[in-house]
C-alpha cells in the first residue's frame, strides 16, 4: 500500500512564523549590531536588508505549494484555461 507523506503545512507555518519573530529580537539584533561597515552598509541594515526578502521569498514558496496543492486546483474538470464566462468561445 502506497503511504504519501505530505509535509504538514500548518506546522510549517507555525515554525517560520516563530523563526521569523525570534530572528527579529534581541539575540540575533544584538549580534549584528556593530560598528562594522559592509560595503558601506551597515550590519544591522544590511541583516534587515537581507532577511526580508528571504522571508517575502518563503511566504512566496508557501503561497506556490498552496496553490498547487489546493482542491480547487485538483478537481476534475477544472481547466485554468477555461474562462469561466458560460463556457462557450
Amino acid at each position: 500500500m502506497k503511504t504519501e507523506r505530505k509535509l504538514p503545512l500548518k506546522d510549517a507555518w507555525v515554525i517560520w512564523f516563530i523563526l521569523g519573530v525570534v530572528m527579529i529580537n534581541y539575540p540575533f539584533l544584538h549580534i549584528f549590531n556593530k560598528d562594522i561597515l559592509v560595503f558601506g552598509i551597515p550590519l544591522t541594515i544590511l541583516y534587515f536588508y537581507i532577511g526580508w526578502p528571504v522571508s517575502i521569498f518563503v511566504i512566496y514558496l508557501f503561497s506556490i505549494y498552496l496553490v498547487r496543492h489546493s482542491p480547487e486546483h485538483d478537481a476534475p474538470g477544472n481547466d485554468q484555461d477555461n474562462n469561466s464566462h458560460g463556457g462557450a468561445a
